[in-house]
């Protein structure tokens, strides 16, 4: 009589040696440490790079006391509650300041951005100013002291910390370090990233399909979430579905990349080697998640190299990339990382669910005719609808104690923030 092995399935609810989705994400962080290898490079060429050295600032910015508005430099004392007049002695330009003294009842024209001179500490913008042929203005309206003055210092001053290490530098950035006449930086290297997908039916684009083949799509998605990342990318292609091949790749991508990411081939089928192979070259520290869609992912390391196995359904790959492997990714670059952002709404779709499964259903925040924010499924919710991922702006998360949700009830949202 044949023996009969009960094996673990993707259906199951409850399984024993699986991890919550916290506990998988306290499982990576314990492995997770920058890399040690930074470099200088030219402010142009640092958009997106992460601050490996936090920049201090020598200077004041703005450098010296300078006017908001194009307008008239007067002293205070000069001012009435009805109009006043004062007789214009000189001009100020923005790098061309005014040298001479300014005595109560003068000014001078001044344009924006312009030193201040020493003897004024008010600026009366031109539109409330009237002008004589005599050389004298005429000045209207409400008036207080110090108004349209920016002071030395106001922005940064010397010795402030400007940016700390682990910020990613943004375009605002760049702008803010010039300001400060600093034009090279101190950046971690790029990550270095491998990835390929596995799979006797997977076919590149340009190939002819035969019967039961279809598509690599895995690989544009994750190269297109990698690319949002600013790392360095090693597309190692489709590996086919054979020990030795998928050996020597693993082996070659540790080598050469400090992660190294799969889709497809960590799950319980006959022809599933990735986990196998894995602990043959490293260490497996977990390969199942009590979650839906993406409950195959395999987490390790092969020597120094990180080693993620996403499941290979395209919206497993990408849910399991944007929850687990993004933030690893953006630690071991050296960023500081936020939580990304969760909010309350309430849901108008029905939502089946069984408890047992923190899901993470695909979702479209939209604003409804009162101008109030609501969400909905996109459909149906098979780990193999990439429309889904297509039209989603967000995620509707559902806990594993959760058994479905009713119209009209508050549900938890994470909107996507620019990976996907």
């Amino acid at each position: 009589m044949a023996k009969f092995t009960s094996q673990a399935s993707c259906a199951d609810t409850h399984e024993a040696n699986t991890l919550s989705v916290q506990e998988a994400r306290q499982h990576i962080a314990k492995l997770l440490s920058p890399i040690a290898v930074w470099e200088q490079r030219a402010l142009r060429d640092a958009l997106g790079r992460i601050l490996h050295q936090a920049i201090i600032s020598s200077i004041d910015v703005p450098p010296h006391d300078n006017s908001a508005m194009d307008g008239y430099a007067i002293h205070s004392a000069d001012i009435a509650t009805d109009s006043f007049t004062l007789k214009q002695v000189g001009t100020a330009f923005a790098g061309q300041p005014f040298t001479g003294k300014i005595q109560q009842g003068e000014c001078i024209r001044i344009m924006t951005g312009a030193m201040m001179p020493t003897d004024c500490d008010t600026v009366i913008m031109q539109e409330q100013v009237m002008t004589g042929e005599d050389g004298f203005i005429t000045v209207h309206g409400n008036h207080q002291a110090t108004q349209h003055v920016r002071y030395a210092g106001e922005d940064l001053k010397s010795g402030d910390a400007v940016l700390p290490v682990g910020h990613k530098i943004t375009a605002a950035d760049l702008g803010l370090i010039a300001s400060l006449g600093i034009g090279e930086v101190t950046v971690y290297r790029k990550l270095r990233v491998a990835f390929f997908s596995t799979g006797d039916e997977l076919r590149s684009i340009g190939e002819t399909l035969e019967e039961g083949q279809i598509y690599d799509s895995n690989r544009y998605t994750l190269y297109g979430m990698l690319k949002r990342l600013e790392v360095d990318i090693l597309d190692l292609g489709v590996v086919p579905d054979h020990k030795e091949a998928l050996r020597t790749t693993l082996k070659l991508a540790s080598e050469q990349a400090d992660v190294v990411l799969t889709s497809g081939g960590v799950s319980v089928g006959d022809a599933d080697y990735v986990k196998e192979i894995l602990a043959e070259l490293g260490n497996v520290d977990f390969w199942k998640i009590r979650m839906k869609p993406g409950r195959p992912l395999a987490f390790g390391t092969i020597n120094s190299t990180l080693f993620f196995g996403l499941p290979g359904n395209p919206v497993s790959v990408m849910v399991t990339f944007y929850q687990f492997v993004s933030d690893a990714l953006q630690q071991l670059s050296g960023q500081s990382t936020q939580a990304k952002q969760v909010m309350k709404v309430p849901c108008v779709s029905t939502i089946k669910k069984r408890p047992g499964r923190y899901e993470f259903q695909r979702g479209i925040l939209f604003e409804d005719e009162l101008g109030l924010t609501q969400v909905k499924i996109t459909g149906e919710q098979g780990s193999g609808i990439l429309r889904s991922m297509s039209v989603a702006n967000c995620f509707i998360l559902l806990d594993e104690q959760c058994d479905g949700i009713q119209p009209n009830t508050l549900v938890s949202v994470q909107p996507f923030s620019g990976l996907i």
